[in-house]
């Protein structure tokens, strides 16, 4: 069997045999972003089948290509759809995108998705910017013999999120009248939505937001020593006493809502990326 080095070194040759940029910043797109997507200077796009070792996404809103380019003058690497432990992956391949980023060379990884929204002091449509999280998927991409090249056994979680690029996507917003809340996420295995119950219990314990991605990608990403911004789209009301049956056709409408915004927002955070170096 291949290791995990060797399997990142393939894969990232493959992206080079087609791109031959060296990309500063990773970029995960979740539900609602493609748009964020045409805006980027497009130098190569590979689709994940023509990359060894990469799953294969089976989101239908996603759409499973990596996207090589420029945005705001910024060399980057985009995953136009992500992969979900939902849909059957095991945690190290979840997470095997991330790895081979790093080795293309990104220094700073910024992870979006679409949540639903605990705090009921949030809208539709709001973004958040994640400040911290809680891991409840029940597994973990750093179980196992841990190879020390890629990072250390033990990362220390103190700061999940950078602090500075937190501040800077705070401040972003602000300059260009974005309502953006700073908050706790919280994630859970799915693919069911959660019980009332469940809120109840996710709200008690510190979370404003609740999805099924990003906590994964952002532990390999500390792992590998990388800087993290993380945003929310807020899709649906998750309130115990006002709940109502989920309704996927609405949720994407208000994916693609939230998603113009943060296609306003991460090209501001990234031409001012210098200043948080």
């Amino acid at each position: 069997m291949l290791g995990l080095a060797t399997k990142i070194g393939e894969a990232a040759a493959a992206v080079r045999e087609k791109w031959g940029g060296i990309p500063r910043v990773g970029l995960i797109l979740g539900t609602g972003l493609g748009g964020l997507a045409e805006q980027i200077e497009q130098e190569a796009v590979i689709r994940y089948e023509e990359i060894p070792h990469f799953p294969h996404s089976t989101v239908e809103s996603h759409a499973g290509q990596l996207v090589c380019g420029t945005l705001s003058g910024v060399p980057i690497v985009a995953m136009e759809g992500r992969f979900h432990f939902y849909e059957g992956y095991s945690m190290q391949q979840v997470t095997f995108p991330v790895r081979v980023m790093k080795a293309l060379g990104i220094d700073t990884l910024i992870v979006t998705n679409a949540a639903g929204g605990m705090n009921p002091q949030q809208q539709l449509a709001d973004l958040m910017i994640i400040e911290d999280h809680i891991n409840l998927m029940g597994d973990n991409p750093l179980r196992g013999v841990n190879d020390d090249s890629l990072g250390p056994r033990f990362p220390d979680m103190c700061e999940p999120y950078d602090r500075r690029l937190i501040s800077l996507a705070s401040q972003s917003a602000l300059e260009l009248g974005i309502r953006a809340h700073t908050g706790v996420f919280v994630a859970v295995a799915g693919p069911n939505l959660e019980t009332r119950a469940e809120y109840r219990m996710l709200r008690g314990m510190g979370a404003d937001v609740v999805g099924m991605s990003t906590v994964p990608e952002v532990l390999v990403a500390k792992h590998a020593s990388l800087r993290v911004l993380g945003f929310s789209i807020v899709t649906d009301l998750c309130l115990p006493d006002a709940l109502e049956p989920v309704d996927i056709a609405k949720i994407l409408k208000v994916a693609a809502e939230g998603g113009e915004k943060l296609a306003r927002l991460i090209p501001h955070v990234l031409a001012r990326l210098g200043e948080t170096a």
